[in-house]
């Protein structure tokens, strides 16, 4: 590995792997990455803050700049505050434009079909919410705990592999047929070049599930269990407001099947 792809590789790791576009890379943290090697200003990245600003001037040896500012609140770590999209269902058509917009599908839904958001992927990018042609997707601050830094390891690295399999899976689209190219500008040579290079970053195996959607195989677990705490967040909300004995079983279940997939 030479020099310039192993300081690639330490750039994109303290990235917070959001793949936004916020900080003028419509196509990802891993070409900011590339372009902060080549001279571009390491305080760019939005999501990241300050932390991240100060982390890539340390690593950099440059001087320490002003983070981009965010338009959310700064949390207790020093990044601004993480959000999640949600989807007014009762006002969703179905178009199916925002689950092509999002980088690390995070949205479940099938055409002329009410879509959904799985809540625990979504990083707040915001990129769904511009296609939606009803305005029906709004942002809403994460109340969750803050993350150690081994939980935000582990998010970034599970993010960069689900959006490099988003990737392929919109490459692979624009050779065969034509279809909404999301992220047209993605240098593909270099995802493939990263990929093959970095052991943490391993080359995607990809399978199919009974949608035919193409998925990372060390997502599909991740995947099932947002999908059932989703249902299960939906139901305990409807049972809240009137006592169902057939949502309460429902719920029973997934609660069971949560526990038994927690428990591999």
């Amino acid at each position: 590995m030479n020099a310039a792809l192993t300081l690639i590789r330490e750039i994109d790791a303290l990235l917070p792997q959001t793949q936004c576009g916020l900080c003028g890379h419509r196509d990802g943290c891993l070409p900011y990455a590339k372009s902060i090697v080549e001279g571009e200003d390491a305080n760019k990245c939005v999501p990241g803050g300050q932390p991240v600003a100060d982390a890539l001037a340390d690593l950099l040896n440059r001087p320490h700049l002003q983070a981009e500012e965010s338009v959310w609140p700064i949390q207790a770590d020093g990044r601004p505050q993480r959000m999640k999209a949600i989807i007014r269902e009762d006002e969703c058509i179905g178009c199916t434009k925002c689950i092509n917009a999002c980088p690390v599908d995070a949205i479940i839904g099938s055409g002329k079909l009410m879509h959904s958001i799985l809540t625990d992927l979504c990083t707040g990018c915001e990129l769904c919410i511009p296609p939606c042609p009803v305005d029906c997707i709004d942002l809403v601050a994460d109340t969750q705990s803050l993350l150690s830094d081994f939980q935000r390891q582990q998010e970034q690295n599970d993010l960069r592999q689900r959006y490099y399999a988003h990737i392929q899976r919109e490459e692979h689209k624009r050779l065969i047929r034509k279809g909404p190219i999301v992220r047209a500008e993605i240098d593909t040579e270099l995802f493939a070049q990263f990929s093959n290079v970095i052991d943490e970053v391993p080359v995607i195996t990809l399978i199919e599930d009974q949608t035919k959607a193409t998925i990372p195989v060390d997502a599909k677990t991740t995947i099932e269990l947002a999908k059932i705490r989703t249902q299960i967040k939906k139901l305990e909300k409807q049972l809240s407001v009137r006592p169902d004995p057939q949502k309460q079983q429902q719920l029973d279940q997934l609660q069971q099947r949560l526990a038994e997939i927690q428990e591999l």
